[in-house]
Formats: structure tokens, sequence, C-alpha cells
């Protein structure tokens, strides 16, 4: 109330800005009712020695996700998303100049790409512009413009996936596909990215701890190689860390309903299957 006008505050149970969240206490997460800073799964406590963080986050701001790759402007400007690394972090790993291919290995695999030398990024860390190393199988048809055409192979839980045409000029009803004069088209990172369901929002925790080394025999920039055994057992590693509502939930329902969603369904959606004891045989 302000002024004797009722006004509509947060959009917390409280209508305040909470220091205190009752929410997070009754949902079983009291040591973290108050904010405080949590040491996230890249902290450098939490990483090997040889590791450091990838930030996956980043991006050059010229391209949009997949949503602007038939953009020739601005494919002509950023095409490609070489990794950033400062000069400290490249002389330790073995990378001696910019445009050097290096392997980034994951908890999943590892993709392929060019080096970019810069003290542009801090050093103990390392990032890949994501919007890049679009692709699309040998044999389907479709956009060609900034897409590399690959190869998939896949042996038992272990998948490839190999570039065998990058950029290049083509005929069109536009003039300018035969002026492309660029053919690094990146990598496809995302493919190497464990999935982290944060414990208790569920949103995607993005960054990575990585290995980087330079790249070994055989390896070809856009390489990618992925064991989904290793993805299901870092899902299931980050699953354990949730508290179910089955065991937590203070009021019968999977989450808490006052929590803003772009589409919310009915409140009946909302509570949790009921429990029936199994019948004697």
């Amino acid at each position: 109330r302000v002024d004797g006008e009722i006004l509509k505050g947060w959009p917390t149970p409280t209508g305040k800005l909470e220091f205190w969240s009752r929410t997070l206490h009754d949902w079983g997460w009291p040591e973290l009712a108050i904010p405080k800073y949590i040491k996230s799964h890249i902290h450098p406590e939490n990483l090997e020695s040889d590791q450091i963080p990838l930030i996956t986050t980043f991006r050059v701001p010229v391209q949009i996700h997949t949503r602007s790759a038939n953009s020739k402007w601005l494919d002509e400007i950023a095409h490609t998303n070489p990794l950033w690394i400062h000069p400290i972090d490249a002389d330790r790993v073995g990378i001696s100049k910019t445009g050097d291919l290096v392997r980034v290995e994951t908890e999943l695999g590892y993709f392929v790409l060019k080096s970019w030398i810069t003290e542009g990024i801090r050093p103990g860390v390392a990032a890949c512009s994501h919007h890049m190393g679009r692709w699309k199988p040998e044999g389907h048809k479709g956009q060609r413009l900034g897409i590399s055409t690959v190869a998939l192979n896949q042996e038992g839980s272990e998948w490839s996936l190999t570039p065998r045409k990058g950029g290049e000029p083509f005929a069109s009803s536009d003039p300018d596909t035969m002026r492309i004069w660029w053919t690094d088209l990146g990598v496809h990172q995302n493919l190497t990215h464990a999935v982290h369901p944060d414990p208790i929002s569920g949103q995607h925790c993005w960054h990575q701890a990585v290995r980087i080394c330079p790249a070994k025999e055989g390896d070809r920039a856009g390489d990618v190689s992925v064991d989904t055994g290793k993805s299901q057992a870092a899902y299931e590693k980050w699953l354990a860390m949730t508290r179910s509502a089955d065991r937590y939930s203070p009021d019968g329902t999977r989450r808490p309903y006052w929590m803003l969603r772009p589409v919310r369904p009915e409140r009946d959606a909302y509570h949790l299957p009921l429990k029936t004891e199994s019948a004697e045989v």
C-alpha cells in the first residue's frame, strides 16, 4: 500500500523482494533460503589440475542461433568459431600460434577446431562461440548457405561426425552465392556438452569442464566424437543431486504454483499422483 493505494508487489508469495525464501526452505533447500555464493561444477575447487572452464554461452554479436544461417551478409562477417584461449594457457598446453588445430575434450567426447590465441580472454578460461558448426548428413538436401555436409558414424554408444564439405560458391537465384569465398564453417560443439540440469530450477548449466590439447594425428577441423553412454551417466549423476517433490513438497504438488511460467498448466496438473498401497496377493 502506497499513499493508501494498494499496488501489486513482486511476484512472490509475500509480494516482497525476499531475502529469506520460504519457498526454498519449505521445498527442501533450507541451506539456500538466504542468498549466498554457491561453488558451481566449474569452480576451481571442483576441477582437475588439467581442466579449465569452457564458456559455451559466449557468442560473437553477429549471428543468432540458427535463425540467421541464411543471411549471406552475416555469414560473411562471422562464419566460424575458433577457440579463444589466452597466451598463457596456449603455451601451457602446447599451442604455438593462432590457427593451430586443437582438441577440446569434455566428459562425453571431444571436438576439433582452430585456435585463436588472444589476450581478449582471461587466463584459465576458454571460450567457443555458438551459432556456428551447422551441419546436415551426406545425401540430405536442404539449405547450403552456412551449413557443412558431414558423415555420421556409430559404433555402439559412440558417435562421430566428420565434415565432408564446407562452404563453397553455388549457383542460385541470388548471384551473391557464387561469390562465397569462405570454406570454414566451424564446429558443432553442443553435441559434446553433457546435460547438466540444475538440481533446484532444472535449467541447464551450460559451462563445461574441459581439457585442451593440440589436435592428434588424423584430427580435422570440425570433427566431433561423443559417447551417448557417458551422456546418460552424466545426466543421471546430476539427476541424483535433486531433492524430489515426492519427499519434500510441503503441499503435495510438483512445484511451487506461484512461480511464473510462459504457459501455466491447470492447477490440477501440479498435484502429485496419490500414493496407493499395493494390493496383497
